[in-house]
């Protein structure tokens, strides 16, 4: 049966059709209504009703965006499209499409699509992690989501760091009100925010990489901070959940070196006499996340 994917983010609308098999049939990309709900519901019908139009047949419709469903209310909570917020997205969505629809976070949806037939295919339990513009994860135990009571499974960014140095205290402030979050430490404006207040010296997160690995020693030291980092991050997690595989994606998982040298570092964090959890780069990329909203109806 067809299985249709939507990725709603604040500047974009994508849509991908898979097959049983998970090939890809068809995409198409378009640009977000901004500041217009209803526009907004509208693209989401449109390209569903283009795709099964182009295909000749109709399918399941799994949406993924930031923020979740409140089990309160029902409505969308904590997506940055701030639009989204406090509107009852999913019952809208089946009224106008005439059938369930399946709406996860888009870092549910980016585990789901790694554990399902990304790098995290065939291991019982996946953390995807997404490091990006802010940072995000996602739990698949034995193929499903784990979304949790709260509907926060995976909500990782919004901890604090942990082992933190002294001179990580407070922590810098967090949108979510907190201080010291993961998010503040590990994104690439967390990165780029770091060099600045070690060195006074304006750089990206691309521009902090690209310079370390020319041998500027300051960009370096970031760099070192930076992987340490998130070395005592997913050890949190493997404390906690021992997972199979930790799959990195966003930005930030382009940064090659995390792969060695952070698994060389989480060792003294760990609770535990050898770690044998796998760290891997994605292997669907930007299209992880439409993939895994296709994937919400499997099984």
């Amino acid at each position: 049966m067809l299985q249709l994917g939507i990725d709603l983010g604040g500047t974009k609308i994508e849509i991908i059709a898979l097959d049983d098999s998970g090939r890809e049939l068809l995409r198409q990309r378009i640009a977000t209504p901004q500041g217009d709900y209803q526009a907004t519901l509208e693209a989401i019908v449109w390209l569903v009703q283009q795709a099964e139009t182009t295909l000749g047949q109709s399918g399941t419709v799994g949406v993924g965006t930031p923020g979740s469903i409140s089990r309160a209310t029902g409505l969308l909570k904590n997506s940055n499209s701030v639009i989204l917020n406090g509107q009852p997205v999913q019952q809208d969505l089946q009224r106008l499409l005439d059938r369930p629809v399946r709406i996860a976070n888009d870092a549910n949806c980016f585990a789901l699509s790694e554990a399902t037939d990304g790098a995290g295919a065939g291991a019982n339990v996946v953390f995807g992690v997404i490091i990006g513009t802010g940072t995000g994860a996602g739990v698949v135990v034995h193929g499903h989501v784990l979304t949790g009571p709260n509907a926060i499974a995976g909500e990782w960014g919004h901890n604090p760091l942990p082992w933190p140095q002294t001179d990580e205290l407070p922590g810098p402030a967090c949108y979510c009100g907190k201080h010291g979050c993961i998010e503040t430490f590990l994104s690439g404006p967390g990165m780029a925010r770091d060099h600045l207040h070690h060195t006074g010296q304006i750089l990206d997160a691309a521009a902090i990489v690209q310079q370390a690995e020319q041998g500027n020693p300051d960009c370096l030291a970031t760099l070192q901070r930076y992987e340490d980092r998130l070395a005592r991050a997913l050890a949190h997690v493997i404390n906690i959940l021992d997972p199979d595989v930790i799959v990195l994606g966003g930005g930030m998982s382009n940064i090659r070196r995390l792969y060695e040298t952070v698994p060389q570092l989480w060792g003294q964090y760990v609770f535990s006499d050898r770690v044998d959890t796998q760290l891997t780069a994605n292997r669907h990329g930007d299209s992880s996340g439409v993939r895994g909203a296709a994937w919400l109806w499997r099984g």
